[in-house]
């Protein structure tokens, strides 16, 4: 029997007083795909460190297809061993897809500059071997999440290794991306390149991967094949206790509830339309593809975005097209796409955070407390169960889920009365999801009106009624007890009762 593709075995990691991992280990077989899951803080973002070279364990050893790891400033001989693709890109998107490819390792001609005729050629080459059908002339500023994901695929592996690491590969893609990412996986394992993937989809596990290995707090906790592992059975080793996400259940909001919300055809430069009311403590969801235009629809009502047409009223108030100031005045929080890019600021506080768009909150006598905004900061640090030390903590220092919650607790920070959450899950565990969906109904008991644009159908399930948008258009509105059938084919443009 050959030896594994990787094999990490008693690794021991701290940072400080912090003990990343404690005697855990993975064992990847060739040509499988493998994959790690565990709560945001279990460990895996550390054992992806130490697979890929940045970091050295403090003990245990690692091997790579029975010969033990290169040393850590032999990048090269890393890079011919393991490819990682990460959940933050690393694409520059003021390059082009060529010069994304061969970054720093450029075709030379005379003179040592740059051959540009070669490096695209290469490009074209290498993005064909691996079923890529991106034109490397484009600006990479240009190109959509799976597109960039793809491109990132292929430079991955362009140093020769045979083994990636996707983290959290879907978290930005809609159903047919996850789709054609899959079908992309199962390319790949038929020309001898073994996976291990990363994600917080439980139902991805069970659909594309052979093995699963747990994490839970720093340790390992099982390996096992996927088939014979129920959902709950995963949940359970993830977290040690059984976790249930909310649900809505029918229920009629009273004709006498304010209305909170009134979009009146709006129509978006995408031409997306839509319009809707909503009542105070009333959960809506906005669900479609990545074409349907629902976060196209939700950035316009925001103020991230101006229509072409239509008008956004929050409390009778006329929202000012395209600004999120006036947005943010007239009571609405978000929770937007990409936390990255959009939801946080990386190198300050969790305090600095929660608090950048409620000024008014924590002054005194005309200037900025400290007292009154670490105060307003701890109450979303418990509220939200954000693990950290305490309010100054670096936002970017903190796991996914963390941050995801951080980006909460400023949305929710004004008391909203509209509140808008874009995916708000996507890219977080089992148990910070629970955390973030829970949200929802403590501040619908306030009368806050909500907003949940997703395809994410555990996010969708605590909506009350949710509308479906396909290519820009509502096509259905489905009350809370949809089925998931239901739901996904109104999402693919499916009409069941015509199949």
């Amino acid at each position: 029997m050959s030896a594994p593709t990787v094999e990490a075995a008693n690794i021991t990691k701290r940072f400080g007083s912090t003990v990343a991992l404690a005697d855990a280990g993975i064992t990847v077989r060739r040509g499988e795909t493998h994959a790690l899951v565990g709560r945001n803080g279990a460990g895996k973002s550390t054992l992806v460190s130490i697979l890929t070279g940045l970091q050295a364990p403090d003990g245990g050893v690692v091997a790579f297809d029975g010969r033990p790891a290169p040393p850590l400033g032999d990048r090269d001989a890393w890079r011919r061993l393991v490819a990682c693709v990460y959940q933050k890109s690393t694409i520059i998107p003021a390059l082009t897809v060529a010069e994304n490819l061969f970054l720093n390792r450029h075709a030379r001609g005379p003179a040592r500059l740059i051959d540009w005729a070669t490096l695209r050629r290469d490009a074209e080459r290498l993005l064909a071997q691996w079923s890529v059908d991106v034109d490397v002339r484009r600006p990479a500023a240009t190109l959509t999440v799976e597109q960039r994901q793809f491109v990132e695929i292929a430079r991955a592996l362009s140093f020769g290794a045979r083994f990636i690491i996707l983290d959290e590969p879907t978290a930005q893609l809609d159903a047919a991306g996850i789709r054609r990412l899959f079908e992309r996986i199962r390319d790949l394992r038929e020309q001898g390149v073994t996976t291990l993937y990363i994600s917080h989809h439980l139902q991805e596990i069970h659909e594309i991967c052979d093995r699963v290995t747990v994490f839970r707090d720093a340790r390992h906790v099982l390996t096992a094949p996927v088939a014979g592992l129920s959902h709950q059975a995963l949940v359970t080793a993830m977290t040690g206790e059984d976790v249930s996400l909310p649900e809505a259940t029918r229920r009629e909001i009273p004709a006498g509830v304010p209305v909170r919300l009134r979009v009146h055809e709006l129509e978006t430069r995408s031409s997306a339309r839509l319009s809707l009311e909503a009542r105070a403590g009333e959960v809506v969801g906005i669900a479609g593809g990545g074409s349907s235009g629902k976060v196209d629809v939700a950035e316009a009502i925001v103020g991230l975005t101006r229509p072409a047409a239509g008008t956004v009223r929050v409390d009778g108030r006329l929202l000012r097209p395209g600004s999120v100031p006036d947005a943010i005045d007239a009571g609405v929080g978000l929770v937007p796409q990409d936390r990255h890019r959009e939801g946080l600021v990386p190198l300050l506080s969790i305090a600095e955070n929660v608090t950048m768009t409620v000024p008014e909150r924590i002054r005194r006598r005309g200037l900025l407390s400290p007292k009154r905004r670490d105060a307003l900061t701890r109450r979303a640090i418990t509220e939200l169960s954000i693990k950290a030390e305490g309010p100054q903590v670096p936002v970017g220092e903190l796991s996914g889920g963390n941050q995801q919650k951080v980006v909460m607790g400023r949305a929710l920070a004004a008391d909203p009365t509209l509140l808008v959450l874009v995916t708000p899950t996507a890219g977080v565990d089992v148990r910070s999801k629970q955390t973030l969906l829970g949200v929802v109904e403590d501040v619908r008991g306030r009368g806050t009106t909500v907003l949940v644009v997703s395809d994410e159908l555990d996010d969708l399930r605590i909506c009350d009624r949710v509308l479906v948008l396909f290519q820009g258009r509502v096509v259905a509105e489905m009350a809370a007890g949809w089925s998931d059938n239901e739901l996904v084919a109104a999402m693919e443009g499916v009409d069941l009762g015509h199949v």
